[in-house]
């Protein structure tokens, strides 16, 4: 199911709409949920797309809450039934990577080799900020600029970092991934790999973001395979 956002405007302003991934396919925790569950998980994540465009278009500090409850089309209330203030609303960022992480961890569980999962999970953590150098930007000034922020993301980057590591393990068990190697540490530096490959592409544009991200997996895989496995399929 696509969510279609329409950003309203007052009579006599422009109307925009926000087009993004929101299908169950982008994110499958969804699927998993009851119905009710699922409604209130995709009011909270309109308000997310919502918010976020309203980031890019104005910038963080320009953008009330009223104008994300407009824009979403939801009461005032409504708002704060989901989040506690407007610096909470980008928290659901670091949700759905945390999410795409445990997708991954759950494929590699059942036996998928790491190396795969590992290079669809580079390209699925691009997909969020990916869709505009503005957007990521928006996004990365956003962290820096609040604290409140900067705590709620460094918060669900660490259960990110269990989870990846525990992916290294699987790996470093099967024989993918070089054993002497810290699981933990091999967390922290996929996050900075992939942190640092959107930073710069959001700056220059170019190359194309799945390009840049393909590489720097490349770059990443090779030095943490086992010695004779360092080839990508």
């Amino acid at each position: 199911m696509v969510l279609s956002h329409i950003m309203k405007r007052k009579q006599g302003q422009s109307v925009s709409s926000a087009k993004a991934p929101d299908s169950e396919d982008h994110l499958p925790h969804l699927q998993r949920m009851g119905r009710r569950e699922r409604r209130a998980a995709e009011t909270r994540l309109r308000l997310f797309r919502c918010a976020l465009q309203l980031f890019t278009e104005r910038g963080f500090s320009n953008v009330t809450v009223e104008d994300i409850t407009e824009a979403a089309d939801v009461g005032k209330g409504t708002f704060f039934n989901y989040f506690n203030s407007k610096e909470h609303v980008l928290g659901v960022m670091a949700e759905i990577q945390i999410g795409k992480v445990r997708e991954a961890l759950e494929r590699a569980e059942t036996g998928k080799e790491v190396c795969p999962v590992l290079q669809q999970l580079y390209q699925r953590l691009a997909e969020e900020p990916g869709r505009s150098p503005d957007l990521a930007r928006t996004l990365i000034s956003s962290f820096l600029a609040s604290e409140k922020v900067r705590l709620l993301v460094d918060e669900q980057m660490a259960k990110g970092r269990h989870s990846l590591a525990r992916i290294f393990e699987i790996g470093q068990r099967a024989g993918e991934i070089n054993p002497r190697l810290n699981s933990e540490h091999l967390a922290l530096l996929l996050q900075q790999s992939v942190l640092g490959t959107i930073l710069l592409w959001s700056l220059r544009g170019e190359p194309r973001l799945k390009t840049a991200m393909e590489r720097s997996f490349q770059h990443y895989w090779r030095a943490i395979a086992t010695p004779g496995a360092e080839e990508v399929r």
